[in-house]
């Protein structure tokens, strides 16, 4: 079975940092593309940062400057990086990867079960 799972989130303040890591497990041989999504209550789901296999990012212009996203492909896993962190950037964040399962033989976008970042005094 193959399977994306998050983890890292916290309660932090303002100004604060935090780590968060995904990582694919399961009969997978490879990870095309990977991102981080949000999504806060009463609001619709945002890409956060994506990252492709060679390493090229791209971030929402509201992070940008303020999280870094990394991959280790030999780990199957990626990085969100989140530095000077503001309230409105209190969500859950979701994981999503196109992860190569080698039961299918073919790519399947999967998506964690989600993290909780709340920035708050």
């Amino acid at each position: 079975q193959v399977q994306l799972m998050e983890s890292g989130g916290d309660l932090v303040q303002p100004g604060g940092s935090l780590t968060l890591s995904c990582a694919a497990s399961g009969s997978i041989s490879g990870i095309y593309a990977m991102g981080w999504y949000r999504q806060a209550p009463g609001e619709e789901r945002e890409l956060v940062a994506a990252i492709s296999r060679a390493g090229l990012a791209n971030y929402a212009d509201s992070v940008k400057g303020r999280f870094t996203i990394s991959r280790d492909n030999a780990k199957n896993t990626t990085i969100l990086q989140m530095n000077s962190l503001k309230p409105e950037d209190t969500a859950v964040y979701y994981c999503n990867g196109n992860v190569f399962s080698t039961t299918q033989g073919r790519y399947l976008s999967l998506w964690g079960q989600g993290t909780l970042v709340t920035v708050s005094s």
